[in-house]
């Protein structure tokens, strides 16, 4: 007979898995809540920018790179401020960022607008149905992703050095193998990620840390995510010969 002692204990034990599971799901909705909705307002101001001459022209005449650089310097400095500083600063990053990224976005959507705006549909439905795969695997597997994801990061910066030479050097070719290689490496980072934030969540963190975390964790996904639309846009644009 199990005595009352080893009960309570057993039933405590049972209690506080389903508290630590319902405090994990809460805190991961809440990641992908901020992550669907950056996403969200990166494709309305991409609209926006590729609907405005105005704006199209002054991006083309410098300001892409100047979008360029600031999205690489707030993706290197953003992590920091988000797990230091305030919750405010936190989301104050992570709008900014989303936000660079619709400008940065705006001339590459006019294009494909004016080619076939199904493009635009197919990659982010695309998109979609394999991030949302990888990173259901990241979050369920038992595997240990940090190898792979310390191999995947090292690729990452890889594949930057490769962009910018083929920028000078302009070779089709490469660049489609370099877009079948940005998709590939950004989708094992997905789910890397989604271990990792998974992995963030303490039950014993207060709301502002919480919450602070779950704007990272979106930050990173949201990254990935905007990545593989990219580069799969690219994809079916090449393949289509635009």
């Amino acid at each position: 007979m199990v005595g009352p002692n080893r009960q309570s204990y057993a039933q405590g034990r049972v209690d506080t898995g389903a508290v630590i599971d319902e405090g994990l799901r809460s805190y991961m909705l809440r990641v992908y809540n901020y992550m669907a909705l950056g996403v969200a307002f990166t494709g309305a101001i991409a609209m926006i920018v590729a609907m405005n001459q105005a704006l199209l022209v002054a991006l083309m005449s410098g300001g892409i790179w100047i979008l360029f650089f600031g999205i690489i310097g707030l993706g290197w400095f953003a992590p920091r401020i988000m797990m230091t500083k305030s919750v405010g600063a936190a989301q104050a990053c992570f709008w900014a960022y989303a936000a660079m990224w619709g400008l940065l976005l705006g001339p590459t959507f006019a294009a494909y607008l004016a080619i076939d705006p199904m493009m635009i549909v197919q990659a982010f439905l695309i998109t979609s149905v394999a991030f949302g795969g990888l990173s259901l695997y990241g979050y369920t597997t038992k595997r240990n992703l940090g190898p792979m994801g310390a191999f995947l990061c090292m690729a990452t910066f890889g594949l930057l050095l490769v962009l910018v030479v083929n920028i000078f050097l302009g070779s089709p070719m490469l660049h489609m193998l370099l877009s079948g290689a940005v998709v590939l490496v950004f989708a094992g980072l997905t789910a890397y990620e989604t271990q990792q934030i998974k992995n963030f969540y303490m039950e014993s963190d207060g709301h502002d840390v919480i919450t602070r975390k779950a704007i990272f964790g979106a930050f990173m996904l949201y990254g990935s995510f905007v990545t593989l639309f990219i580069w799969i846009l690219n994809i079916l644009g090449m393949l289509r010969g635009e």
